[in-house]
């Protein structure tokens, strides 16, 4: 690790305790921590990183009015270390001419990046810690790696979770599917993601225990916790925004959603109904020709590809058509540019992206802030892996306010009672997490 304090500890925290403890030790501490968790997901050929652990914020940018990516790129520029963030699905704003009238009740920054004091990677025979000189105890990896051990349990709060209200009833969403389907039928737009907010106000909760419950649920390869001060994130996503290793780049977009099965016979039905469904397979060739489009934007001539097409893979709660594009960097651009040009995701927006940008805030009730949006690392080399924030709790602690969200693709085949239904569906691992973390 890059200009830190190193050293390896070979041992048996291979369970989620460890990060855990990890997490609440480095709570007690500092404002900032994130946790990029792989859950050791055996189907991904590009995952080159298991676990990590960000503590403590050296140095950190915010995102300005209108110069995110800008300000991004100069930070990596004079930071060449890991640095750990995310971006959120409102710095559309900065990029297209658009707007957002609609209320944000989470209130997280548009982008947020920082260089951790401490720095934890699990590799399979243990974890490798890195510390930055200059902090004391907190620069020697043996005391560090002690004060976890030492760690207790995660504090205990007098947790309290109201009733958790769908912000649009189902009448109301049937109707805007309704309006949505007819713009697919004028050729406004080919396929919009069309989210719904739930939320509960007046909600006290541990936010680390909420996502160790959440993980247990439903353990994604994609999976994080993230906390800047009193604003939290945990999520269970099963999606890969971008990778960069080396010159290639990487996106994976889902599109096509399929329910578990009772039994392993069941279960193979199911994945070979999904496979085979053409409403589905549609949603996701329409968003594989964006993400192909948004690659071209900063690859080298003639080396976009689509690598795998309507793969579908299985996740504990439900089974996903997974698509792999690929792409070679251009060396003209700077690493940032590929993120800002493929962002936000086309699986999370639709087709055209600026229009259908333009419905969702018209047809959405709140901003969704940084869930569609991406979080991640940057390491030493300005290699980088962003996730998909979907399946994922936000809580803003000073104002006791939960909110997740859920949502589908619209295309001109969506039966409107179906979508509702994948809705729920989607949203059901983040209701168990939280009525399990009581």
């Amino acid at each position: 690790m890059n200009n830190r304090n190193n050293k390896f500890f070979n041992n048996n925290h291979q369970s989620n305790d460890f990060p855990m403890a990890a997490l609440a030790w480095g709570q007690s501490l500092f404002g900032n921590a994130m946790f990029l968790n792989s859950n050791n997901y055996q189907h991904d050929k590009y995952e080159s990183i298991q676990g990590v652990i960000a503590l403590g914020a050296a140095d950190q940018v915010y995102a300005n009015a209108d110069d995110a990516f800008e300000q991004l790129k100069e930070f990596s520029d004079a930071h060449p270390d890991w640095l750990f963030g995310f971006f959120s699905y409102e710095l559309k704003n900065q990029l297209e001419r658009l707007q957002s009238k609609n209320p944000d009740h989470v209130c997280m920054p548009d982008m947020h990046f920082f260089r951790p004091v401490i720095v934890l990677l699990r590799k399979p025979e243990g974890w490798h810690i890195g510390c930055l000189p200059g902090y004391g105890n907190l620069s020697d990896p043996d005391c560090v790696y002690r004060s976890i051990c030492e760690q207790n349990q995660i504090e205990s709060v007098n947790a309290r979770l109201p009733e958790i209200t769908a912000r649009v009833d189902k009448k109301r969403y049937l109707d805007r599917l309704h309006a949505i389907k007819a713009h697919i039928q004028q050729g406004d737009i080919y396929e919009m993601n069309y989210c719904v907010e739930f939320f509960a106000e007046q909600a006290a909760i541990n936010p680390l225990s909420v996502y160790d419950s959440l993980n247990r649920v439903s353990p994604t390869p994609f999976s994080c916790f993230c906390q800047l001060n009193d604003k939290y994130l945990m999520c269970a996503s099963p999606e890969r925004f971008l990778k960069k290793q080396d010159q290639t780049l990487i996106s994976q977009p889902i599109k096509g959603t399929g329910a578990r099965g009772g039994n392993p016979e069941e279960d193979e039905r199911l994945k070979q109904a999904l496979y085979h469904d053409l409403k589905e397979r549609s949603e996701n060739v329409m968003i594989v020709d964006l993400v192909r489009n948004d690659l071209s934007r900063t690859a080298e001539k003639d080396s976009v590809r689509v690598e795998e097409l309507f793969g579908i893979y299985t996740f504990p709660q439900v089974h996903q058509m997974i698509s792999t594009v690929v792409s070679k960097l251009d060396n003209r651009h700077h690493f940032v540019d590929a993120i800002k040009n493929a962002f936000p995701m086309g699986s999370m927006t639709g087709a055209p992206k600026i229009r259908a940008m333009e419905l969702i805030d018209l047809y959405e009730d709140t901003r969704r802030g940084l869930y569609s949006g991406a979080v991640g690392y940057i390491s030493p080399e300005k290699n980088f892996d962003f996730n998909v924030v979907i399946r994922s709790v936000l809580y803003n602690a000073k104002k006791q306010y939960l909110s997740y969200m859920a949502g589908s693709a619209i295309t001109a085949a969506s039966v409107p009672e179906s979508e509702y239904q994948e809705c729920l569906l989607k949203a059901k691992a983040m209701e168990q997490a939280l009525v399990a973390a009581l």
